[in-house]
């Protein structure tokens, strides 16, 4: 069985010629083959740590089981598919809700493990019966209103948790963070969150120096004198040793808040793949199902010992797309240094020690980006927000999503927030169709532009329609 772990030489395996592709089955000599590895590291770094500790989840514990989520999907996809399986930011909002409702760890991953059984599932359907499935129950104004709402619900979090901790030191972080993603250029632009991070630990040292304490809420909420910067645990933390596991557990108002993020990353994994084979000149319409699959087990699999969900990422696709090299042995070299950090609990302890401010400054930004993908996606499924069909349930939605807006259904029932502004669009939109005028009923785009060939019939158009 070819599972994709060979790689023939590319040329001399040294310098490709000019406007050479280094393709997925190739590799360039292993010395190169593992720097290249080592960049992709970087490149997934930032948001990988960032979200683990935005979730209250173990760091260490999510760089590790992002190495083997990596490993799962090149596997899967037979290494036709080069990509990198990072932590999910799509949960950020999920974890937050959850741990406002009193809700621990293990309720937080319980939760989400159910999600990754779902996503393997839909990946499942996908493989079956082809992607007009997803175009049909997920069509561009839902899948926007979704990941909109999923983001803008996270707000408060930054609002009332991050920023007052220490609000000139987040002014500042925002700021940097902003030209950062602004002004910079190439593969540093990708690692803006991260370059923040750097900043804001450098500008919380020089505060702590020059000013001293800060009298303000620390991460508990608890208003006191405190160090903006406490390293105290680095020093004890050890240099080699396992990552913190937990097993799950399940509640049913978790798992609601949580399954609408299937949405968002069925369509991470639709843009991705559909990039990937532009980028290569190989059609991977076919590895759709398979990806979005893979994404679910490895998914599980993290969730069910305590790490956070994995999704493919974006930042691994500029890189490759500056260097030009899809090999896959470049990723299973990344995945190997993913694991190699994972058992050093210095590295979680530094992660771990990050200041609320700083936080508070790249939430902003961050969390913001994040609604804002939804818009995004309106825009490149060419959603038409003057027709009262897509209009309305979009902004019922949104707002009870953003809002945070609770339905009690009995004592110990309800739906709020996130869960219940996804339940009002899907079924908003798909009702309102249902008795909508004909002239209101367009043929609706598919799910993204990422995605338009899928299933298109020879002679046909992506519509799915067969019309010439």
């Amino acid at each position: 069985m070819d599972l994709g772990v060979r790689w023939k030489l590319h040329g001399d395996g040294k310098s490709p010629a000019p406007g050479a592709v280094v393709r997925p089955d190739e590799r360039l000599t292993w010395p190169r083959t593992v720097g290249l590895g080592a960049q992709h590291v970087v490149a997934m770094f930032g948001a990988s740590f960032v979200a683990p500790v935005l979730m209250g989840l173990d760091p260490n514990l999510a760089i590790m089981m992002s190495g083997v989520a990596t490993v799962i999907f090149l596997l899967a996809t037979r290494g036709r598919v080069p990509s990198y399986l990072g932590c999910s930011l799509s949960f950020v909002g999920v974890a937050a809700v959850i741990r406002a409702d009193g809700g621990s760890s293990a309720t937080v991953t319980g939760a989400i493990l159910v999600v990754g059984v779902v996503l393997f599932l839909v990946g499942l359907a996908v493989q079956r019966f082809g992607a007009r499935i997803i175009h049909a129950a997920m069509p561009p104004i839902v899948t926007g209103a979704v990941v909109m709402l999923i983001g803008f619900n996270l707000a408060p979090v930054t609002a009332t948790t991050y920023w007052p901790q220490d609000q000139w030191t987040a002014l500042l972080v925002m700021l940097f963070t902003g030209l950062a993603v602004v002004c910079l250029r190439g593969f540093w632009s990708r690692i803006a969150i991260f370059l923040g991070l750097v900043f804001g630990y450098l500008i919380s040292w020089i505060f702590d120096l020059t000013l001293g304490k800060i009298h303000s809420a620390d991460a508990s909420g608890k208003v006191t004198d405190h160090w903006r910067l406490d390293l105290s645990g680095v020093s004890k933390a050890d240099w080699i040793g396992l990552p913190t596991f937990h097993g799950p557990t399940f509640q049913w108002s978790a798992i609601l808040v949580a399954l609408p993020v299937v949405i968002a990353l069925v369509a991470e994994n639709a843009g991705h793949v559909k990039a990937v084979g532009e980028m290569t000149g190989e059609s991977l319409d076919d590895k759709l199902g398979t990806a979005i699959s893979a994404d679910g087990v490895a998914s599980v699999l993290s969730t069910a010992v305590g790490g956070p969900p994995n999704t493919t990422y974006s930042e691994n696709i500029g890189v490759m797309a500056a260097t030009r090299v899809y090999s896959t042995a470049a990723y299973w070299a990344a995945a190997c240094f993913a694991l190699l950090f994972g058992v050093c609990p210095k590295f979680g302890a530094v992660v771990a020690a990050i200041p609320g401010g700083v936080l508070g400054g790249i939430t902003v930004i961050l969390y913001g980006m994040i609604g804002l993908l939804g818009a995004q996606i309106w825009l490149h499924g060419k959603v038409d927000l003057r027709n009262p069909l897509n209009l309305v349930p979009a902004a019922a939605g949104i707002i009870i999503g953003v809002g945070n807006v609770t339905m009690k259904f009995t004592d110990t029932f309800s739906l709020s927030g996130i869960a219940l502004g996804t339940l009002v669009v899907i079924t908003g939109y798909h009702a309102l169709r249902a008795f909508a005028p004909a002239h209101l009923k367009t043929q609706q785009p598919l799910l993204d532009e990422g995605t338009s060939s899928y299933d298109k019939p020879a002679g046909g158009t992506s519509d799915g329609s067969g019309k010439p």
